[in-house]
Parts: C-alpha cells; structure tokens; sequence
C-alpha cells in the first residue's frame, strides 16, 4: 500500500522506515518542500521511500499517518488539505505534549482530545486512535518489551479500525492483544495516560516497556 506519514520526528521516521521493510511506499511529509531529516531519511530508508510536503503526502498516501506533535497535528493536516484526507484512514498517533515553564501539560485533556478534534475538523476522514500508549520502537516491535502487553484503538468507523488492526498485526501486535476501545472519544483516556507512562519512563531508565491487562474470568 500507499502510506503518507506525516512528520519528521522519531516517531515518523520510525513508523516510515518500518513500513518500508514491510514492503509499502511510504512519503514522509514535512512542512517545506526539502526538509532535511526527510530527504536524508528517504534516502537512508531505500527503494520506497520519498520525501515530500504535508499535502504531497498525503495525496500520494491510501493511508495517513497522523505523526506530528498533538498541539500541532489540526495545522499539519490543514497544510495536508482536506481534499487529500477525505475517505481515507487517518490513523492518529499524536500526544497533546506541551512544556510551559518547566511543566509537562497536556492540552486538551479531560473534556476533548487530540482524536476528537482532527474527527471534528476533517468530518471526511476515517479516524482511529492508536499506538500513542508507547514508544515508537515499541509500536514497530512490540516483542522489545515480552508478555501480552496491549496496545489501544478507537474510532467511529469500524472497517477503518479493522485495516488498523491488520497494520498493527504487520507490526507484530496479535490480534487478541488489540483492545478496541469504542468510538473516538475515548482518546481521551489514551491521551490522559502520557503523564503516567512519562513518569514510568523517567523511573525505569528508558522506554521499553507497557501495559499488559489482566481480567478475572
């Protein structure tokens, strides 16, 4: 397939690179038509690989990748054009992330998240929540971390979550470990989950790690 990943980052860059080895096209989209960390990555990743602008991206994509920051993502995906994102799959993996004087916030929280407003703003677009809950090597090789740890998805439209499920399986997520969470609003709770893993991490010295849920029967 087809994926546009939007955003140059870690997270982008890892999402893109592993999409490649999985034998998709991928173009990573930036901001500018050049952006360095996107031509030096498609040139890194191989055959497959193209950089390009949000909207470049997104029209080459069958598949949108939502890999900016939280705070910035509405402006990201209005650069990418509501033309290029109608009727297709936006698979949202963005953190409402923010530092203001020295403190981690989260905005929005609580009332709204991040995966509400790209639904709202872009109505077209089939928008599922997802992989937001770890690391960006973890969300490519969930085997880093062992056991049957769980990964999240939410959304309205329930064959655009279907096609990420069969994504994260390409991933390495089994299917059983994919818990679908309902509609979109429940990337609030997804979001509201940052600070804790942020202050996991900052204990355990480093990233690889999760949730694993275990129910009574």
């Amino acid at each position: 397939m087809r994926y546009a990943v939007l955003g140059t980052g870690e997270v982008g860059r890892t999402l893109g690179g592993r999409l490649v080895e999985l034998g998709h096209e991928v173009r990573l989209g930036s901001r500018t038509s050049g952006n360095p960390a996107a031509v030096e990555w498609a040139a890194a990743a191989g055959a497959g690989a193209e950089a390009g602008t949000f909207a470049e991206a997104a029209a080459f994509g069958e598949v949108v990748v939502n890999a900016v920051g939280g705070r910035v993502a509405l402006a990201a995906l209005e650069a990418a054009g509501a033309e290029n994102l109608d009727g297709k799959v936006l698979v949202d993996v963005s953190n409402p992330l923010a530092f203001e004087e020295g403190e981690m916030r989260l905005s929005p929280v609580g009332s709204d998240s991040v995966g509400e407003q790209i639904q709202r703003a872009f109505p077209q677009a089939r928008v599922v929540k997802t992989l937001n809950t770890v690391n960006c090597r973890v969300m490519v090789e969930p085997a880093l971390v062992p056991g049957e740890h769980q990964v999240f998805v939410c959304g309205e439209d329930a064959g655009a979550k279907e096609q990420v499920v069969a994504l994260l399986g390409e991933f390495g997520w089994p299917a059983r470990r994919v818990l679908d969470l309902g509609g979109i609003r429940e990337a609030r709770a997804v979001e509201m989950w940052l600070p804790l893993w942020i202050g996991l991490m900052r204990k355990f010295g480093h990233a690889e790690f999760n949730l694993e849920l275990r129910r009574a029967r």
